[in-house]
């Protein structure tokens, strides 16, 4: 009874005229800044919050959970359009959004995106609600062992998901987890493979690197030219409405990506 009443205040504070515009106006800010390539979700959540100092808390707190999800969802714009990943989480997005827009269906990928995203986020609060109390309970077991076998289960998942030989993809990890030792260690403070250069000393910026992998290797293809057919079209309100057989096909993958997100970020 004490989480419907809880659920109830809360759709009361909500419904708002006041939260709702503050509301908007961090997911409108959030999904503009989330855009620029580089920029994450705390970026621009630093980059906002000087905005919210003469807002109360509950105004201040709703418009920065909005610049959060906007800036999540922005950072798939860039993805699907220029092959410049907003944030790490966006990188994903280029495997599949950029070759869309390059087939002229970068309206549908957009569309797509954003529904995607709706349904993963109310599936991950729904979830977040009703078992916050067992999510809490678990998390307090998680013990070394745990999140060591953790680890090398998005290790071993990582490396199956390149085309071709696994072993390829095994070797890409193996070189994710060399560059990742890169920097000061947080157990014991020491500097490993910083070769004394300061910038290193917090290691690899993966947004730095995610944008050298995808954003330079397309500028320098542009460089040499390339043929009409992989340019990518103009987005138009029609563009975006993808056909029913498209939305059908699309439904699994949302409900396989949302529960696999909750399972692993809850």
């Amino acid at each position: 009874m004490e989480l419907f009443n809880n659920l109830l205040l809360g759709l009361q504070v909500a419904s708002d005229p006041t939260i709702l515009w503050y509301c908007f106006l961090g997911v409108f800010l959030g999904t503009a800044v989330g855009v620029l390539p580089g920029i994450g979700a705390l970026a621009a959540i630093s980059l906002l919050l000087p905005m919210t100092y003469h807002m109360s808390p509950t105004a201040a707190i709703v418009m920065l959970a909005g610049v959060y999800y906007g800036a999540q969802y922005g950072g798939s714009t860039a993805s699907i359009l220029m092959n410049l990943p907003g944030g790490p989480s966006a990188a994903v997005t280029c495997l599949d959004g950029y070759p869309m827009a390059k087939q002229g269906k970068a309206g549908k990928a957009l569309f797509i995106t954003t529904i995607a995203s709706l349904v993963g986020a109310m599936i991950g609060l729904v979830l977040l609600v009703l078992f916050s109390p067992v999510i809490a309970e678990v998390g307090l077991k998680f013990g070394p062992a745990e999140l060591f076998s953790m680890m090398v289960l998005g290790l071993v998942a990582a490396s199956s998901m390149g085309t071709g030989s696994p072993i390829k993809g095994l070797a890409m990890v193996v070189m994710g987890v060399l560059l990742g030792m890169v920097g000061t260690d947080v157990n014991s403070g020491a500097a490993r493979f910083t070769f004394d250069i300061p910038e290193l000393m917090d290691g690899i910026n993966l947004v730095a690197l995610a944008m050298g992998l995808f954003g330079v290797a397309e500028v320098v293809r542009n460089i040499h030219g390339q043929d009409d057919s992989q340019k990518v079209e103009k987005v138009t309100l029609r563009s975006m409405i993808p056909a029913r057989e498209e939305m059908k096909r699309s439904y699994p993958a949302m409900l396989r990506g949302s529960a696999l997100g909750s399972a692993l970020v809850r």
